[in-house]
């Protein structure tokens, strides 16, 4: 049982700006499994911080999490044209991830956004939700325990999902079927029909892209992900999510790109690589769980 005391102990650890990244990083994922009212209330007070990381963080939390309680601090930060791009965007996509349709009305009115990103964003949620409706006898369920922004298709040749994936004539919601769908495959044919993903498509595609390889966790992409992140012409949102997913692959492979750029000049790829150090940490150590703001907790004296 988790006390009222510890959730503010952790929620105050990731509201400290003086506290090292990657330490908040561990209160926020430690609050996302801990759930509850007063987890989704610390996490919604910290949108007001400075990193775009870390509020773009914040929302994937929050759309996982599934709890409706965040359905309004998450349409504040959707409406909020002050806010980074790619926070607008992860807090889209957590509306639609929570699954309530009575947010396809606001929805459908950003998906006509100017920001690109925040528009596909919307436009994706919508056709998640409508899905959602559609089909609730099948299973919105993912081997990776993950709320994904589109259902896998039902699709499993490597080389037709492939084809979809990278056809940039088809329907972006077609394409993230068919992405999800090769992850699920898993295969090394699957990991490098996704890798040549990075390649294509709009930037929240890409960085959709290396999400998917960084939950697959297969060396086998670490070529085309370090160069992704080395390129510097590249959008800074796909280039954060290549760092994370070299991060959580943690093969030594991964480190002298993320060692390289842990100093770079976008803040949200610097910020990235530093976080996904501290992820390579943990991948190869002992440590029972990466979200141990709890455990640091439960055994301090």
């Amino acid at each position: 049982m988790v006390t009222e005391q510890e959730v503010e102990a952790i929620g105050r650890t990731l509201l400290d700006a003086a506290q090292p990244l990657p330490a908040r990083f561990r209160a926020l994922f430690t609050l996302r499994n801990v759930g509850g009212r007063a987890a989704v209330d610390w996490i919604s007070r910290a949108f007001g911080d400075g990193s775009a990381l870390l509020k773009h963080e914040l929302a994937f939390c929050l759309g996982q999490m599934q709890d409706e309680a965040a359905i309004p601090v998450l349409i504040r930060v959707l409406e909020d044209t002050g806010q980074e791009p790619m926070v607008r965007h992860e807090a889209g996509e957590a509306l639609g991830a929570i699954g309530n349709p009575k947010v396809l009305d606001i929805l459908k009115r950003y998906c006509e956004d100017p920001v690109v990103e925040v528009a596909e964003t919307c436009q994706l949620a919508v056709k998640r939700l409508e899905w959602l409706q559609e089909n609730k006898d099948k299973p919105d369920t993912s081997p990776y325990r993950s709320v994904d922004p589109a259902p896998p298709a039902e699709e499993t040749d490597v080389a037709k999902l492939r084809e979809i994936l990278l056809d940039e004539s088809r329907e972006l919601f077609d394409r993230y079927r068919a992405m999800f769908a090769l992850r699920n495959v898993g295969n090394q044919d699957a990991v490098l029909a996704l890798a040549e993903g990075l390649r294509c498509g709009s930037a929240l595609f890409r960085h959709e892209v290396g999400y998917v390889l960084g939950q697959l966790q297969d060396e086998a992409c670490v070529p085309q992900l370090t160069a992704t992140l080395c390129q510097r012409s590249e959008s800074p949102m796909v280039r954060h999510e290549c760092a994370e997913a070299l991060g959580a692959i943690a093969r030594p492979s991964c480190l002298r790109a993320l060692r390289a750029f842990a100093a770079d000049g976008e803040r949200v790829v610097r910020e990235s690589c530093q976080v996904a150090l501290d992820m390579y940490e943990y991948e190869n150590s002992t440590e029972f769980q990466y979200a141990d703001g709890l455990c640091k907790l439960q055994a301090s004296p």
